[in-house]
């Protein structure tokens, strides 16, 4: 087990900075994902660590080593990139020994290494095939093992599952979390997928533009988003913001307000705007409001499209506006949301309901900055409880 560090890492190609005074501390033994969009320096990072970028400023430790200036074979570090690229005339036993056989390993000793990382990934025989002859999942496996027989000190894994299938995505997924846990080996793992970085990491440092924008434990990230860009990337479907501003006790936004306690929400002033999101599995129609932590007051909308997605009902709510006492209001067109709903629900487009925001989970941001100023607008929901616990798990 290898510790990786990067201290403040930087790298410029001419006037474009593509990773940005990069702080990363991963410890012995862990999973943790790069994840962000496509551009947010997240494989030039990985890169860096690997020695096949060299980074305008900052170092790269590895264990007790400092190697930023080292080239990859001297970094004790094996690679998986999502191009496979198996050497095509060669079968699977000589794809997997190859790194063996250029540093002239004893041939027991590269068979035993071969057979044992074939049966880590479960290619028990199957060396002599050729990789024409195997599924896409198996020549991963094949990528796989041939880092194995290496015996690393970390793995690198550039989003060696982007070119699959999505069942075969899944089943790689639960292989990858096997091996990690077999192995008991330092993976720093690419990606822009989301579910891949939620379901396998020990932590997930989430980058944009460059930059850190925060590392932790997947479900910190999603209870407790340290900014806007984090709420809005981590999830699927995205959290819905809704722009309000801060008044008497209350969050007003176009058309309704959402009450709140002032113990739980530090650092602003009436008048003040900020960003409100909220995740659409916290959005519940009256009728449900009890399953809600803490619910607010009723808020009357109107149904646009609905997306059935078998486990549960995508709605997409196009007009909002407060309910008056008598539970009636005129409709104005108003900020959107997305609201998720058991399948079983009686609902469709354009019918007019009613719906409360859960306030326990109602998240606020600074409107300029984008900086969290509070994660539920209530005191004492447990949320923060929850947050300890999942961090404690990864720790």
């Amino acid at each position: 087990m290898t510790r990786v560090q990067l201290t403040d890492v930087v790298k410029r190609y001419d006037d474009v900075v593509a990773v940005e005074d990069m702080n990363l501390d991963l410890k012995d033994g862990e999973f943790i994902t790069l994840v962000g969009p496509s551009g947010c320096g997240k494989s030039t990072t990985l890169e860096t660590i690997a020695g096949l970028t060299k980074p305008t400023s900052g170092t790269v430790t590895i264990g007790e080593r400092e190697v930023t200036n080292l080239p990859p074979k001297d970094r004790g570090i094996a690679m998986v990139f999502q191009n496979i690229a198996l050497f095509p005339h060669m079968d699977v036993y000589d794809n997997i020994s190859f790194g063996l056989r250029l540093r002239d390993f004893p041939q027991e000793e590269m068979d035993q290494r071969v057979e044992e990382a074939a049966s880590i990934v479960q290619l028990e025989g199957m060396l002599d095939r050729m990789p024409d002859e195997m599924s896409g999942g198996q020549r991963q496996r094949v990528a796989i093992a041939r880092a194995i027989v290496r015996e690393p000190e970390v793995f690198l894994m550039d989003e060696p599952l982007a070119n699959l299938d999505a069942k075969l995505r899944v089943n790689m997924r639960t292989e990858l979390q096997r091996l990690h846990k077999q192995l008991d080996t330092t993976i720093v793992y690419v990606t822009h997928n989301q579910a891949e970085a939620m379901t396998m990491s020990d932590r997930i440092a989430v980058l944009n533009e460059g930059e850190l924008q925060q590392i932790a434990a997947p479900l910190t990230c999603y209870n407790e988003p340290a900014n806007s860009f984090v709420a809005g990337f981590i999830g699927s479907p995205s959290m819905n913001f809704v722009d309000a501003t801060v008044g008497d006790g209350t969050l007003d936004a176009q058309g309704y307000s959402v009450s709140f306690e002032t113990a739980a929400i530090e650092g602003v002033s009436s008048g003040e705007p900020v960003e409100m999101g909220i995740r659409p599995e916290n959005i519940y129609l009256t009728t449900n409001s009890a399953e809600a932590r803490d619910p607010g007051d009723p808020i009357q909308v109107e149904t646009d499209v609905l997306e059935p997605m078998g486990d549960q009902i995508f709605v997409y709510l196009k007009e909002i506006s407060a309910a008056d006492d008598d539970g009636m209001s005129d409709i104005e067109e108003r900020q959107g949301l997305l609201m998720s709903v058991d399948p079983a629900t009686d609902i469709w487009e354009d019918q007019q309901v009613e719906i409360v925001l859960d306030r326990a989970w109602i998240h606020l941001f600074d409107a300029d900055t984008g900086e969290a100023i509070s994660h539920g607008v209530v005191s004492d929901t447990g949320i923060g409880a929850d947050v300890e616990q999942d961090s404690a798990q990864a720790d």
